[in-house]
């Protein structure tokens, strides 16, 4: 007899794929300057501590906020008390502001279409719970986050069907891709519920355009089907008036308030990536259909965000002077730092996608696979955690249809780590040169010399074929 749950007993976690094994060797075998200088470098964590500094400075010039006062007077027993899971008025009217802030106030958020869960990863969970069914689908564009064959399939049961999308035109979704990905899931009989995307994208590090926005919105109105947006990279924006949320796209098309495409948007967001606190696990869904809110909200009680960092956050983020200052500045130092790794890497020959946000690169590493195939890349990933010492995502972990792409994060190191790091793949990049070039040197001494002997060899089998028999 079983003893424990399928759920437990299974795994399709997703703990096994290639992006958490690097991970498992990193933490075997860390980087550390002083302690571990010849360790492996975590490029593979997309966390955002460029801006620290800032956050700390407003801290140590607000000691009220972290030490719960309010006007010098503690409120520690009422932050510590029962709170229910609608969170904080204040807090949420500070967010959807801070969010309309990042959004060039484009766009406005009301706060009691706001839910707060803890984190986005279950804002995305969350959100599948709402929208399908065990065995019903969500259609998602590649290469999309590793991590959603976790949030959005584990405990939901829901499928992904893969959106297939090409480096012929950088990664773009295209209508012909959204159609063959919406026939595919009727082949395999599964009910499409949505269209899943990042904008800003993981792993690309690419905003969406109206182009791709329209096409998405218009193919929601013709399947009736909904669509999420995941934009926990929108602060992340070098460009800030490059970014376009889904939001802003759908009220751009004058589409009428009443009309039944409002309910079916739907927006995940969180303050791990744009003001780097991934762990105060923040996150929240935005929905105008008010049975999802309504459902979301009760669903938060299995992952609350606590008091005192609803009470922290609303001080930092009520302070105006400070959110201006830290948006403006925390992408400045993104698009030098990303500037500094596709700058170092191009260096060693290697290219990446033309990207303006997020916290990583997308890189082509095709040329240095030994062949066009999926193996060759897992063997190529293999060296360069190994033999490197650096733990970058594969593209095949991402989902991508094409051999040799890599994400490379750069905004969780320090600027001298990452010099480290650059210098390491320029090492690696030119011994794999080198070994070609004296391969190819060998086979052409070889194929001198098969020429050479050929020269007398040929001369002779006319005498030779004359001899006698016995000779």
């Amino acid at each position: 007899m079983q003893m424990l749950s399928r759920k437990a007993a299974c795994d399709s976690h997703g703990q096994d794929s290639s992006y958490f094994l690097g991970w498992q060797e990193y933490e075997k075998n860390p980087y550390n300057e002083v302690l571990n200088p010849n360790g492996i470098i975590q490029m593979g964590l997309a966390e955002n501590q460029l801006s620290f500094d800032l956050a700390e400075s407003w801290l140590a010039n607000n000691p009220d906020a972290l030490g719960l006062k309010r006007d010098g007077k503690s409120v520690f027993k009422e932050l510590a008390l029962f709170q229910d899971y609608h969170g904080m008025p204040t807090f949420k009217n500070e967010l959807v502001e801070f969010m309309a802030k990042l959004r060039g106030y484009k766009v406005e958020f009301d706060p009691k279409k706001l839910v707060l869960v803890a984190g986005s990863t279950s804002a995305n969970e969350s959100l599948m719970f709402c929208l399908a069914e065990p065995g019903e689908a969500f259609l998602l564009p590649t290469p999309y986050y590793p991590g959603f064959d976790r949030d959005l399939k584990w405990r939901t049961e829901v499928e992904i069907v893969p959106i297939h999308c090409s480096s012929s035109n950088g990664f773009k979704i295209t209508g012909c891709a959204l159609e063959d990905a919406y026939e595919q899931a009727k082949k395999l009989n599964l009910n499409v519920k949505g269209v899943l995307v990042t904008n800003p994208s993981n792993p690309l590090g690419t905003t969406m355009d109206r182009d791709e926005l329209n096409l998405l919105i218009d193919f929601a109105i013709t399947k009736k089907i909904h669509i999420v947006s995941d934009e926990i990279y929108s602060g992340t924006v070098f460009d800030s008036t490059s970014f376009v949320s889904i939001i802003e796209a759908v009220t751009d098309r004058n589409i009428d308030d009443t009309h039944e495409l409002w309910n079916r948007i739907h927006m995940v967001y969180s303050l791990s990536k744009d003001l780097g606190l991934p762990g105060f696990r923040v996150g929240m869904i935005y929905s105008n259909d008010e049975t999802v809110v309504a459902a979301a909200t009760k669903m938060s009680s299995f992952g609350l965000v606590s008091s005192q960092t609803q009470f922290l956050l609303t001080n930092m983020l009520s302070d105006n002077k400070f959110t201006s200052k830290y948006i403006e500045e925390n992408r400045k130092r993104l698009k030098s730092r990303k500037e500094m790794l596709v700058s170092g890497l191009s260096g060693a020959g290697i290219e990446c996608l033309n990207s303006n946000a997020c916290l990583f690169c997308w890189v082509d590493m095709r040329h240095l696979l030994s062949s066009d195939t999926f193996e060759a890349e897992k063997e190529l990933s293999k060296r360069i955690l190994f033999e490197v010492g650096l733990n970058i995502s594969p593209g095949s972990s991402c989902h991508c249809s094409e051999p040799g792409w890599f994400r490379i994060c750069f905004a969780n190191m320090s600027q001298e780590t990452l010099k480290i790091a650059i210098t390491r793949i320029k090492d690696f990049v030119e011994s794999i040169t080198f070994s070609r070039e004296n391969c190819n040197h060998q086979l052409t001494v070889l194929d001198s010399r098969r020429r050479l002997v050929s020269k007398w060899v040929l001369p002779l089998s006319p005498y030779d074929n004359n001899e006698p028999a016995d000779r």
